[in-house]
């Protein structure tokens, strides 16, 4: 039978080679920094390394600047509901990701033009938590294509390959 690849997608919050090392081929770094100013000498150190690793790398919440560093794409999270984006020009091979927890969130990144949209929390139970049912049900809505977010484990991970999702992304599964 058929096994189900699944994409992987690191959230990282600083550079660390050692974390990094530790993923395989199959994993797109996101760098995401919501409390400061980004560094740009640790984006340009991190899409070096990440090159040199055969990693794509995307930094979150910052397009015009990834188009600026000729990073690999940008990943826009749920709160940003902006569309300057779409007047800029990008490369062909440029990747555009977005996040969201309900549907309406989910039409804003669909006319955000971005290629998946990361849909949570599959399995941590927060405020914006789905659950497994909740979370397929609101995939059928769309054509993009689905990343499950939020508390995903190695023990739950086959759940996730029993929804139309084409991957996963986390922080904690990567350490």
């Amino acid at each position: 039978m058929h096994k189900k690849l699944l994409k992987k997608y690191y959230f990282i919050e600083k550079f660390s080679k050692s974390n990094i090392d530790l993923q395989d081929k199959n994993t797109t770094i996101i760098y995401r920094n919501y409390n400061k100013e980004y560094n740009i000498r640790e984006i340009i150190n991190l899409k070096n390394y990440c090159k040199k690793k055969g990693f794509k790398f995307l930094i979150s919440n910052n397009i015009k600047l990834s188009i600026k560093l000729d990073l690999d794409g940008a990943y826009i999270p749920s709160f940003n509901n902006d569309y300057l984006h779409l007047g800029y020009s990008f490369k062909k091979t440029f990747i555009l990701l977005g996040s969201a927890h309900n549907l309406k969130e989910f039409r804003t990144k669909e006319k955000q033009n971005v290629s998946e949209i990361f849909l949570s929390s599959i399995f941590k139970k927060n405020n914006n938590y789905l659950g497994i049912n909740k979370f397929k049900l609101i995939s059928n809505f769309t054509n993009n294509k689905i990343i499950a977010l939020g508390g995903v484990t190695e023990e739950n991970l086959k759940l996730i390959k029993l929804t139309k999702a084409i991957g996963f992304a986390g922080i904690s599964y990567f350490r």
